[in-house]
């Protein structure tokens, strides 16, 4: 327990106090090349970049992260702190280093790897230019220069160039100026493609159009709160604002800079998605809303550091809207279309899964009809997903996505998946690799490694507990209450037990059966209401039997349906239905242990009440008739896709199941608006256990008949409850 809390308080101290992001060498050496003001000035505006340059080169001549398996982030990030250095004629020996560590992995820059720096293409060989420029005797024949200027002219090929560049085989490296000619004279460049070269401009220098870089310039002087980007357009530009915002970073750095910033916003919101999904969240309540405030006033002022990021509003907008603010889709209009993502820099750098990723789970907290944006965004952010998912150029994660939408993942299967696939270290490559690991996040790892063994021993002592105690199965009674063949009086006999509840000794049981099943519903019921009489201060089993006689009573009424062959309308048929589901006899019995505050009788006589169960019901009630119509067809009993079926033709079965499909999704929308409400009379944790329910009715139904077809839902139980955490090393 003891340690438990000093990892609890450690994570706080994060949440609260978060640590600045890690330096970037690549970024640092840009802004150390800013010239001090003056006319051909030959000193640098941050001297103190320069001296942590000197001061922070590796063993092996490189400069960049610590990890030199990031080989294309060690040769951009060693290049340009070579540059740096020649510019103000200092380190000398430095840079015979870095040099020689440059013609030593020379090999790297034509190697095809999946960590290449955003703009390595275009930025290296721009920085190759720059060094022979400077007179740098670079370590790379005439041959080695031809070939990663090679690689910038691809990348204009790729960018829809002009035809005779196409045509083209071989370069030199003063023939790049053709190339880059044909870029400006392309003229109907898409706006992806403009952002692109403005975001990776330092590889182009003189060459590149600086007026039309600074229309991507953003309110804090930053372009694309890049501070390489933001150093060169200061270069060649001298642009006051510009200057401003590097000012400002190296007031608050020191004297390095990191990849990008602002992140505040973004890693925030990250660590609050990670406590979530690794199911400690709960410890964090405070800390948690505090920054959900934060970002709330900042999608309210459309705040540039979320709003123009894709990855950030994306977050920010399931993350909010899931926990109950009043949060609009406007925002998220700017993504309605493919070309948005395209015409981005997240889309057109490397076509940026997580990006992509991120927008399909915001599509998916849709609570209002109208909301096209997000039905929009959810179709071809999906249709993107799984045209990555067929090239094989996609993550298990994003797999999971696709094959388990939002409504239908289970919170502690998915507690355990995150936890098992938790990476304490990782790298999200910008321009140069950007380490996202925090120093919390050995803490948080184990400690939902911790919380989720603990609940896991509860889960087996309870699951033992009932398997001791055959009679705590109601269900299996309730399962047989009235879906016999032809045992009218029976059913009838049952229903009338049900509903006279404690006094059912005046109505007497007309066969055993009728006793077994009575029995295991109201002794369960009645163990059930006095432990939740405890925690509510009051008796509850009157509204747990009295939920109980209105199932049995609709269980009745199909009963007889199906004994006259009668054939209701499709609203008579949803009106019996949805209360034949019996989750009624289900899910209030748990809400009352929910807390943290008692649930007087108003609340559960309230309209929200009502609906949040009525449309849980509904939303199971669909899901089991949409897999299970063909089968029930056949027995006679009533099902919405029959009934459709039987009104228009069997031809319709494609339309039918259509119609179903958007009543499920209507009825789970209108649940989940219900559950995110910022307020209502019913708790959050209460209405939370309804949408819980939802979402296991969907994973049980997801692809078919959960009871038909076991394997997957018992596997997935197993999961939970017996099979052992495997945590990363």
């Amino acid at each position: 327990m003891q340690h438990t809390r000093v990892l609890e308080d450690r994570i706080r101290e994060q949440l609260l106090n978060p640590v600045p992001p890690p330096p970037s060498s690549y970024d640092t050496a840009w802004v150390a090349m800013v010239p001090a003001p003056g006319y051909l000035a030959r000193a640098p505006r941050f001297p103190r970049c320069v001296d942590w340059i000197l001061q922070n080169q590796h063993g092996d001549g490189s400069w960049g992260g610590p990890d030199n398996a990031l080989g294309k982030d060690a040769l951009s990030s060693t290049m340009a702190c070579v540059l740096a250095l020649a510019t103000w004629d200092v380190g000398h020996e430095h840079v015979r280093k870095g040099l020689r560590f440059i013609g030593d992995n020379l090999s790297l820059v034509t190697a095809d790897r999946c960590d290449t720096p955003v703009g390595f293409d275009i930025i290296f060989p721009g920085m190759v230019v720059l060094g022979i420029g400077m007179g740098l005797e670079l370590p790379l024949s005439e041959a080695d220069v031809d070939a990663a200027l090679r690689l910038r002219e691809v990348e204009m090929r790729r960018f829809s160039m002009h035809t005779a560049i196409a045509d083209r085989t071989t370069t030199t490296w003063f023939s790049s100026l053709r190339v880059i000619d044909c870029y400006r004279c392309a003229g109907t460049t898409a706006s992806g493609r403009k952002a692109f070269m403005a975001y990776v401009a330092e590889g182009l220098g003189n060459l590149q159009d600086w007026d039309q870089v600074m229309m991507y310039q953003r309110k804090n002087g930053s372009l694309f709160n890049s501070p390489s980007t933001t150093a060169a357009a200061a270069i060649h530009n001298y642009n006051d604002r510009a200057l401003d915002y590097l000012d400002a970073l190296i007031g608050k750095f020191g004297s390095s800079v990191p990849t990008a910033y602002p992140l505040h916003t973004y890693s925030a919101l990250c660590m609050v998605d990670t406590l979530e999904k690794m199911g400690i969240s709960n410890g964090f309540a405070s800390e948690i809303n505090s920054i959900l405030d934060m970002a709330y006033r900042s999608w309210l002022d459309d705040d540039e550091e979320i709003i123009l990021d894709m990855e950030t509003c994306a977050v920010a907008f399931r993350l909010l809207r899931m926990h109950g603010y009043n949060i609009p889709t406007d925002p998220l209009a700017q993504f309605s279309e493919e070309s948005s993502f395209h015409d981005s820099i997240q889309g057109y750098q490397l076509d940026d899964t997580k990006s992509l990723l991120e927008l399909y789970r915001a599509s998916q907290v849709r609570i209002y009809e109208e909301e096209l944006v997000l039905e929009n965004i959810g179709s071809w952010s999906g249709k993107l997903l799984k045209q990555q998912l067929c090239s094989n150029k996609i993550s298990r994660s994003v797999e999971h996505a696709l094959k388990f939408p939002f409504h239908a993942t289970l919170e502690r299967l998915e507690h355990k998946r995150s936890i098992e696939s938790f990476r304490t270290e990782s790298y999200r490559m910008l321009k140069s690799a950007y380490c996202c690991a925090s120093n919390a996040n050995e803490d948080i790892l184990a400690l939902a490694a911790h919380e989720f063994r603990s609940s896991q021993s509860v889960y087996q002592d309870e699951l033992e507990y009932i398997n001791r105690h055959p009679e705590l199965r109601a269900g299996d009674g309730r399962g047989r209450l009235v879906r016999r063949r032809g045992i009218k009086r029976e059913n009838e006999n049952l229903a009338t037990l049900i509903d006279r509840w404690d006094a059912h000794g005046e109505v007497g049981f007309c066969s055993e059966r009728v006793e077994i099943v009575f029995r295991a519903v109201y002794e369960t019921s009645k163990q059930i209401g006095a432990k939740a009489a405890a925690v509510q201060n009051r008796s509850v089993i009157h509204h747990i039997a009295e939920l109980w006689a209105d199932a049995a009573r609709a269980m009745l009424t199909e009963a007889e349906w199906r004994r006259t062959g009668h054939v209701p309308s499709m609203e008579e048929y949803l009106r019996v239905a949805e209360v034949s589901f019996a989750l009624g006899t289900i899910v209030p019995a748990s809400v009352y242990f929910v807390g943290p505050e008692e649930l007087p009788e108003a609340v559960v006589r309230a309209d929200e009440y009502s609906a949040l169960l009525r449309r849980t019901n509904l939303v199971g009630r669909l899901l089991n008739d949409l897999r299970t119509y063909g089968k029930e067809s056949g027995q006679g009993k009533p099902n919405a896709v029959a009934l459709l079926l039987q009104q228009h033709g069997v031809e319709y079965v494609a339309a039918a199941e259509a119609e179903v499909r958007k009543a499920i999704e209507a009825e789970r929308r209108e649940l989940l608006r219900l559950v995110v409400a910022e307020r209502g009379a019913v708790p959050r944790p209460c209405r939370q256990v309804f949408w819980n329910m939802c979402k296991v009715m969907s994973l049980f139904y997801l692809e078919t008949d959960g009871y038909l077809s076991p394997d997957e839902m018992m596997g997935a139980a197993d999961a939970v409850l017996h099979q052992p955490l495997r945590v990363r090393a």
